[in-house]
């Protein structure tokens, strides 16, 4: 597989070009790109020393690296477009045709976006201890204060899809695992009654759900793609009589089925 090497520099912390540089990436297939972060090149120096490392690497790969960049500051900006890559400057792109059209210079700072205010900040904080407080099951003490409850299987994603659903949006969502009981009474638990309104479900193949437990208790019967075939097929079933909507994480990141419940989340208020 051909590679080349991706770096992506900021004077933040770069997280704006690395997520924007992947979905860029994501449309070459048969490329393995090798990842270098370099965030908060915020001085001349360090700047330098980011121009240093580009040509090193250049020179060891043989082949010009892709350089994909987020700096506010100009003068940071053209230190680095010395170095021998092709250089993709995202603010430069979006910025000036943005400012053409506002008619006003933007305040070129570097960091703002992720910026947050106190009561952002206390907020997704405060998500992030319910998911943890509330996670597989723990506890059901204050599942009414719930945004929203996922169920499905065990390590049908629930526990991350909550954890980002805290962090990028401050919602507080709690898990709670579908288990053989369930399926045998076909009815949710008692404890979910309450909160049918709150509830969304997540599914997921057999055959991933497999590997993924074969990694956490091997050869086990917990594992098996018998069992798996079972436990989704019977999670499916009792959603569907119980009229949850749920989604697909087979082939879906985190991030996608995140902003699909939030829709759905946000369709229900």
């Amino acid at each position: 597989m051909h590679k080349r090497t991706v770096i992506f520099i900021s004077d933040g912390t770069g997280i704006t070009a690395e997520t924007l540089g992947n979905g860029l990436l994501s449309q070459f297939e048969g490329i393995n790109f090798q990842h270098v972060r370099l965030p908060f090149v915020d001085t001349v120096e360090k700047a330098e020393q980011g121009l240093e490392r580009i040509t090193g690497i250049g020179k060891l790969d043989g082949i010009r690296p892709l350089v994909i960049m987020t700096m506010m500051d100009p003068q940071l900006g053209t230190i680095l477009r010395r170095a021998d890559a092709l250089i993709l400057d995202l603010f430069e792109a979006f910025i000036a045709p943005l400012e053409q059209e506002l008619g006003t210079q933007s305040s070129h700072t570097a960091r703002r976006m992720h910026g947050q205010s106190g009561r952002e900040y206390a907020s997704r904080i405060e998500a992030m201890n319910f998911a943890l407080a509330h996670d597989d099951g723990i506890s059901a003490a204050k599942l009414k204060n719930a945004d929203v409850i996922l169920v499905g299987v065990s390590r049908s994603g629930k526990t991350p899809t909550c954890l980002y659903l805290a962090l990028q949006f401050g919602l507080k969502a709690a898990n709670y695992p579908l288990i053989p009981e369930d399926f045998e009474r076909s009815r949710l638990p008692d404890t979910l009654l309450p909160f049918r309104d709150k509830l969304f479900g997540l599914t997921i193949a057999p055959e991933q759900l497999q590997r993924i437990r074969q990694e956490r208790k091997p050869n086990s019967r917990y594992a098996s793609l018998e069992n798996c075939r079972y436990e989704v097929a019977a999670a499916e079933s009792l959603m569907d009589r119980a009229e949850i909507v749920y989604f697909d994480m087979t082939a879906r990141s985190i991030e996608e089925i995140a902003v699909q419940l939030l829709q759905a989340v946000r369709r229900e208020a």
